[in-house]
């Protein structure tokens, strides 16, 4: 799907996403990335949600966001709280939905000039049970 910006920004959008890859200002990442508004786009360790552990979020944290928004793969998949333990200490508000969503949500934050993190799994990761972790 591609998404299009209603006005140029000096800051990251995501302007596309498929099964396997996260486009963002028009650059193809494939695999799972740490979004923010205004720094370089980071691979994020973390490769599927069944391999999700508290480490994965560590890199996010030190980004001091004021909201995370975690893409689970193409399926909302809910975190175990002690995967999230570490952002709920220190205040962090997060949000896990699919990673297409999450892709969307961030344009629109970021937009609002929110300090934003996204954790995005890849797109096209949806094995394993849903709702587990």
């Amino acid at each position: 799907m591609k998404l299009h910006a209603q006005a140029p920004s000096n800051f990251n959008t995501v302007t596309g996403y498929g099964s396997d890859y996260i486009e963002v200002n028009r650059i193809r990442h494939t695999g799972s990335l740490i979004l923010t508004p205004d720094t370089p786009v980071h691979p994020w360790d973390a490769e599927a949600y069944e391999e999700l552990r508290q480490e994965h979020f560590a890199p996010v944290l030190a980004l001091e966001p004021e909201l995370v928004l975690i893409g689970t793969g193409a399926l909302q998949r809910f975190l175990h709280p002690r995967l999230t333990q570490a952002l709920a200490q220190a205040g962090v508000g997060f949000e896990v939905m699919d990673t297409a969503a999450a892709c969307r949500t961030f344009n629109i934050l970021t937009a609002e000039g929110r300090r934003v993190v996204g954790a995005l799994l890849a797109p096209g990761s949806a094995s394993g049970p849903r709702g587990s972790a």
